[in-house]
């Protein structure tokens, strides 16, 4: 964080506790005004609730915040602040219940917490807004080198740019096309103009592109602005050209990128996601009893053979596992007929098999395999290890899929891309749902495709 960012970081935190006072304020006003609390004794508990709330924010800003807080996207700035939000009920509760400040009922005292964030949120973009229109000088001066990037990027990267409290003033380019400046940018001109431009004008950092830089002239550029004392950061080759979702990390002295990151790479949230898949089999599995039983018998009526279809499918990691279903066809010996997709009025399948599969009844045994941990309730669906061959030639990131559990529902089936997979169209859009769903995994997400598998729109299926 440079001194500017430096800046503004501070005053913003000041205002935080301008806000935090001021809903502390208002709050013990209203316990000694409604309740007379004048005696010393009340007047001491409001006090230490005071000290309380502003040693909580501090640890919280000191420990949970990190240096871009207030320059997060909008989506960004919402999850760190619920997350400030819930660690300040945390901390507070833990000093109240330490000091044995039992005078305040714990509703009373997490209410001006939850105010306080509302007003962070609301006032913060507000804040952004005022701060470069009045004080523009207080965000980074940036110059780019060598963009690197197509013109149609530009708009979107100068937009970034702003977001995190730089401004992009111009750019220094050997092969720049004055034609193609579609920022209206400044073109102080070549990458060699570099140190007649930082002692022209006031530059606080600069961003070098690699990607189109030979190392000799990045070299003299880092070189040159450390002589300036201008800070510099550097821009990789682009990783976009394989996933959208990537991160940078270091091993050892080297930079690395880690392409395709699903949220699901975070161990925490992967505890969270099989927490919940466990809790919610087991109950599924408890209420369905009874539902379990009257398939099992209405299957044994209906045709010989098993209760169960236990095929083999692949799972995360390429793991095999027997995948546990209500069994819909009649048996079979014919090894064709084993590995054949099924298709509209399959002959193969019992009367009671097609109210099973149209009710989507036939997968509900899969808890079994949830329960186990070798499925998640919500995931890409497993394929028949000779169809997932086939996906392969098809979809050639089809395999991605296996980055994590398969499920039992998943987001290209609630938005209709299930049953046959003929065309190629259906292939690619199986699986391109698959993946989004893979890099923008969220528990909120599997709440709404849960709420979609059981309340939307059903299609036929041929898994």
């Amino acid at each position: 964080m440079n001194s500017k960012n430096r800046f503004i970081f501070t005053h913003l935190l000041a205002f935080e506790y301008f806000l935090l006072t001021l809903v502390l304020f208002l709050y013990s006003y209203f316990f000694i005004l409604e309740f007379s609390l004048k005696d010393p004794e009340s007047l001491k508990n409001v006090l230490w609730l005071w000290i309380i709330y502003y040693v909580s924010w501090l640890f919280i800003v000191m420990q949970v915040r990190d240096n871009q807080f207030y320059f997060n996207p909008d989506y960004g700035f919402l999850r760190s602040l619920l997350v400030s939000m819930f660690f300040f009920i945390g901390v507070v509760t833990v000093l109240m219940t330490g000091f044995q400040l039992t005078y305040f009922a714990p509703l009373t005292y997490i209410l001006p917490i939850v105010i306080f964030s509302y007003l962070n949120l609301i006032s913060r973009k507000y804040l952004l807004k005022f701060l470069k229109k009045r004080g523009s000088h207080l965000f980074s001066n940036t110059l780019l080198i060598s963009s690197g990037h197509k013109s149609d990027k530009l708009p979107e990267f100068e937009k970034a740019m702003n977001q995190y409290g730089y401004n992009l003033v111009g750019y220094l380019e050997d092969n720049i096309n004055p034609m193609e400046n579609v920022l209206n940018l400044k073109i102080f001109g070549k990458i060699i103009d570099l140190p007649k431009v930082l002692t022209t004008y006031t530059i606080d950092e600069v961003f070098i592109d690699m990607s189109h830089l030979e190392e000799e002239k990045i070299k003299s550029a880092i070189s040159i602005a450390d002589s300036y004392g201008v800070r510099v950061k550097l821009i990789p080759d682009n990783p976009l050209l394989f996933s959208r979702n990537y991160k940078a990390d270091t091993i050892g002295d080297l930079a690395i990128f880690r392409l395709r990151q699903s949220p699901l790479d975070n161990f925490n949230k992967t505890i969270i996601k099989r927490m919940f898949d466990f809790c919610f089999a087991l109950i599924a599995l408890i209420l369905l009893t009874p539902i379990y039983l009257i398939i099992s018998l209405l299957i044994k009526l209906d045709s010989k053979g098993p209760v169960f279809y236990s095929p083999y499918r692949k799972g995360e990691g390429g793991k095999t596992f027997k995948c546990y279903k209500f069994r819909t066809m009649h048996v079979c010996d014919n090894p064709v007929n084993g590995t054949k997709s099924t298709i509209v009025n399959d002959p193969r399948i019992t009367n009671i098999g097609k109210f099973l599969r149209k009710a989507d009844l036939d997968e509900i045994p899969q808890f079994l395999n949830v329960l186990k941990g070798e499925m998640s309730v919500i995931g890409p669906r497993p394929h028949r290890i000779n169809l997932q061959n086939d996906f392969r030639k098809s979809v050639n990131n089809y395999m991605v899929r296996s980055y994590v559990k398969p499920g039992i529902t998943g987001w290209a089936q609630v938005n209709g891309w299930r049953g046959p997979t003929v065309t190629e169209e259906q292939k690619k859009e199986r699986v391109n749902h698959d993946l989004w769903y893979i890099e923008n995994w969220s528990f909120w997400l599997d709440l709404k495709i849960i709420f979609l598998t059981i309340f939307g729109r059903h299609h036929n299926k041929a898994f």
